[in-house]
């Protein structure tokens, strides 16, 4: 992406929604094939993060793993959107994208097929970045907090690592108790 396009998509603004949406309502392609029926995660809270194979940020796969290992069995779902949007930072390959992924990351959450995020966003994408108290991804690896009814209920730029205090509280508040 040269200058004039990365300017251009930074000064791209989507007129923000007055009350939230449902987030659910999308559909998007997985890496590996397929679809995945946002739809389906109703009633869990969902952790949407658009990531990069090539940032310095690809290390927060392991947190986001973590993350996924300790909370999806009290219903946490976490999807990995991979985007170039950022300094074409992303494989063009479905299959060198899996292997940063899995192979590197130990990945096991769902990853969706690479999508633009920003410059030229896919539905969901644009549906998050229009949400009340929200915006568009200024980076990699920002993450949106969904609950259960398919809201957005907060948002954390790139530099938040997966296991901050206040991200890991906010996902516990979204979640069933934990059996003793």
């Amino acid at each position: 992406m040269g200058l004039l396009s990365t300017i251009r998509m930074y000064a791209k603004r989507s007129k923000p929604l007055d009350a939230p949406t449902d987030v659910y309502a999308h559909e998007v392609g997985l890496l590996e094939g397929g679809t995945l029926d946002l739809g389906a995660q109703r009633g869990k809270p969902t952790l949407i993060v658009n990531t990069a194979s090539k940032c310095g940020f690809t290390p927060q796969f392991t947190g986001l793993q973590e993350l996924y290992d300790e909370y999806h069995g009290r219903g946490l779902e976490i999807v990995g959107c991979p985007s170039g949007d950022f300094a074409d930072q992303e494989h063009d390959d479905a299959e060198a994208i899996g292997e940063v992924c899995q192979r590197n990351y130990g990945v096991t959450f769902p990853v969706t097929e690479k999508m633009s995020v920003r410059a030229d966003p896919h539905p969901l994408w644009d549906d998050l970045a229009r949400q009340p108290d929200s915006g568009a991804p200024a980076w990699n690896f920002t993450k949106y907090l969904v609950d259960g009814d398919g809201h957005l209920v907060a948002r954390w730029g790139a530099k938040t690592k997966p296991r901050d205090p206040e991200l890991v509280a906010k996902i516990e508040s979204l979640l069933p108790p934990q059996q003793a």
